[in-house]
């Protein structure tokens, strides 16, 4: 029986003016996950915010923080992180030298651990370390901005780890670029945990993000057979 599917808006493209009341909305609206993109505009080019600003956010709601770290050194700042409030927290297999390390340490912290491919990343680096994931993360777009188009070459990615993962309990989430016109080809590919960014936040009110949040999860249950 193949898992639900969750819908994980990413904050990034939230109004950061008033983020609490942001986090309110997409939960409210029916978010599954709360997406926090951390990045530190040395492993990506740009900078978002550290575990302040998760900590900050953390009492505005009960969902899953999915903490996706796009930063290099990771190590240094995992404790942080869990310490913040993350439930899940993912590093990037190309961000340090020693991906298993990273991972027992995640779940030496009491979290969940995800590890994140960029598009140019072959998935064989995940081989080694699939029984210390409880998610894998793959980007459909270069990491460090939202907004990017989709780059369909990824799909036979997706495909190959859904093949890898087997029976095992992991997550296969996939971020960038999705939205009502890429979620149900990504899921008929194998993922099962959508990050949308601009395409849950369009329209900048409650009932935007509700129709948006809902028509995302509808449209990723046409691709699954049946």
């Amino acid at each position: 029986m193949p898992e639900p599917i969750m819908i994980a808006p990413s904050i990034l493209s939230a109004d950061f003016a008033r983020l609490g009341d942001e986090i309110e909305a997409i939960d409210a609206a029916g978010a599954d996950w709360i997406h926090c993109d951390v990045m530190d505009g040395h492993f990506v080019p740009n900078i978002s915010f550290g575990p302040d600003v998760i900590r900050a956010i953390r009492p505005r709601t009960s969902k899953i923080f999915d903490v996706h770290l796009m930063i290099a050194p990771a190590d240094p700042y995992l404790e942080a992180f869990a310490k913040a409030g993350a439930d899940i927290i993912t590093v990037h297999a190309e961000a340090g030298p020693h991906l298993d390390r990273s991972l027992q340490a995640v779940r030496g912290l009491g979290k969940k651990a995800g590890v994140t491919i960029c598009p140019a990343t072959s998935e064989q680096v995940l081989a080694h370390v699939l029984d210390r994931v409880d998610l894998i993360l793959v980007m459909t777009v270069n990491p460090g901005f939202g907004g990017q188009s989709f780059i369909e070459a990824q799909l036979e990615k997706i495909r190959r780890i859904r093949a890898m993962i087997g029976d095992r309990p992991i997550r296969l989430e996939v971020d960038g670029g999705v939205n009502i016109d890429t979620a149900a080809r990504v899921v008929a590919a194998g993922a099962d945990t959508l990050v949308a960014g601009s395409a849950v936040f369009r329209g900048g009110t409650l009932d935007a993000y509700r129709s948006n949040i809902s028509s995302i999860r509808a449209a990723a249950a046409t691709g699954r057979p049946g």
